[in-house]
Order: structure tokens, then sequence, then C-alpha cells
């Protein structure tokens, strides 16, 4: 079976519903009916209906042991598909709302990321992102505490959220302030936001990569840039057509993007929503386009070379592709 690697995921959106449903019991923490449409799926209907159902099962996690346990069960499930590298985004404002605070929220992960390294070998790292609907000013106060307290997992700052809110350039002291203190940095944009949201980013903030990017497709200048300034694409196509954006793998433009020499990467962004993980994307994907184990493993090198991780661990990991 072809090694994988992921850069594309959100911590809390890995917990899948009976974990969502355990750590609310044992929080003895309510839970919103809605947020489920049977033992094993969320319940949401569109983008924005998603991210409040997101919100409603990130409210389960309410300790640094939940983070752990939310860490390790992700790692241990992408293991079992020979994944070698995860890059999960976590979210401090998703912590702070429940009371956890940013240190304890980190050291949870890591100590997820520890445990799932000692037993299964797969290897771990850490994105902070803030949430742009939530604002400039709490972008800023993410970015404020991420440089003010370096982990050695921690490896990247990130935005994700609604690409309707704001503008990229409100977001430039957060990102300038992590990218000036020498962090790598990325952001969703090109999702719903279309091939502006994506310009917008690469001429407002200091992105080393772009989170989904997708919407790239439809502009062949801006396709021709991505290529030539070599910004990899966190490219998720299971989550695209969950969210009604294509119609199935076959119409995703990850192979046009790929042949137009894009640097692309494959992920699974919130995996239980969307009914996937990442070894399903790259079947779905190898299936789609008669991709064979040679361009599989390509993929995953394009992953590894746009990891945030530093390159001792890098060249490490790609020795085993």
């Amino acid at each position: 079976m072809v090694k994988k690697a992921e850069l594309h995921v959100h911590l809390e959106g890995t917990a899948t519903p009976a974990l969502v449903k355990k750590l609310a019991a044992n929080n003895g923490a309510p839970l919103d009916p809605s947020t489920f449409k049977s033992d094993g799926e969320f319940s949401w209907t569109n983008f924005w209906d998603f991210l409040s159902c997101y919100d409603k099962a990130a409210a389960a996690i309410q300790s640094k042991e939940d983070y752990r346990i939310v860490t390790y069960d992700y790692l241990r499930r992408c293991a079992e598909e020979d994944v070698l590298y995860v890059e999960t985004f976590s979210s401090p404002d998703h912590a702070a709302s429940a009371g956890i605070s940013y240190i304890d929220h980190l050291e949870g992960i890591a100590a997820g990321i520890d445990d799932a390294r000692q037993e299964f070998g797969i290897e771990g790292r850490v994105i902070v992102t803030c949430v742009r609907h939530l604002g400039p000013e709490k972008a800023l106060a993410v970015a404020q505490q991420f440089v003010s307290n370096p982990h050695p997992y921690v490896v990247g700052f990130g935005m994700g959220g609604d690409e309707a809110q704001f503008h990229p350039k409100d977001f430039a002291p957060a990102f300038n302030l992590a990218h000036n203190a020498g962090y790598a940095t990325t952001n969703h944009a090109g999702e719903f936001g279309g091939p502006k949201s994506i310009r917008d980013t690469l001429n407002h903030l200091p992105v080393q990569r772009i989170g989904h990017g997708v919407r790239s497709i439809e502009d062949p200048k801006l396709v021709e840039e991505l290529v030539r300034r070599k910004i990899p694409l966190e490219l998720c196509p299971g989550s695209n057509i969950s969210t009604g954006l294509f119609g199935s793998y076959e119409e995703h433009p990850f192979d046009r993007l790929k042949e137009a020499g894009c640097l692309v990467t494959l992920s699974s962004d919130d995996p239980p929503f969307f009914a996937t993980s990442v070894g399903k994307e790259y079947d779905r994907v190898a299936n789609a386009f008669g991709y064979d184990e040679e361009n599989l493993r390509q993929i995953t090198h394009n992953s590894l070379d746009a990891a945030f991780c530093d390159d001792i661990l890098k060249e490490k990991l790609k020795a085993q592709v």
C-alpha cells in the first residue's frame, strides 16, 4: 500500500460521532440532537450549516485530556491507512470557548502525538489557526499567543472559516506577526470565495501554501502564477464534493491542476463530516483519474516537500515512501 501524508485536516473536525458522544457523556455536556443524522453521521445541509454543526460537535471537547484523546484517535485511524505524517489545524478559539487555555490545548494535542508515535510510528505536527469569521482582532490575539508560546510540534500558522467575511488584508497583522517570528503560514482560499480570494491572499498575506485553492481552475493566469511561485495546494476533493462545489471526483479539477504543473497534495479536511479519510481520498482520486502507485507516491512526496516540519524529519519520512 502507498504511504501517505496529510497537510489539511481540522483537529476538532476529526472526531467521529461516536467519539463526540463519548466525550460529551464523560463531561456531562449536553449535545444538541440535531448534530447527528444517525449513529455514524453528522447532520448538515450546506457549508454554513456544516460550520454550525462543526461547532456543536467541537463543544464536546472540554479538557486537555480530551484533546489528547481526539489527536490520538485520529492518528491511530490514519496509521491504519499507512499515513506517515499529519499536519493538523488546531483552533485555540474553540478551546477557549470550552474554557481550555492555549497551553493546555496544545499540551493535550502534543500528548496525543507522542502516544500515537510510540504506538504506531506515525508523526504529527500542529498548525495553529485563527477563525476568519471571528474577525481580525481575534486572529491577532491568537497569533500573539502563538508566537509567545513556541512548541516543538507547532510548525505553522493559518486561518480557516467563512471566506465571505472580511478581506485577507484585514488579517495581515496576524499573519505578519507569525511570519516575522519565522513561521510558515497557510490560508483557506478559493473554496467558496472564488479565484479572487486566492489572489487577495497571495497579494496581502505571506503564505507558503493555499488551503483548498481549487477555484483557481477558473482563472488560467492564476494557475500559471501558482505554478510559477511553486505554491502548494492543500486539495480536499471529498470535502469539495460534499459541500456541493463539484458533482463527483471525476468533475473535480485535481487532475487538471496537477497536469497544469501545480504542486497538488491530498487531504481529508473534516473526515467524519464528509464520509472520507486520507486513504479513501487516495483511492477515490486514483480511481477517478486512473492514477497508478507512482502517481500516488508523487502526491505523497509533494505533501512532504510542502510540509512545514523541519528538513531532517522530511527526509526521514521521504525515505519511507
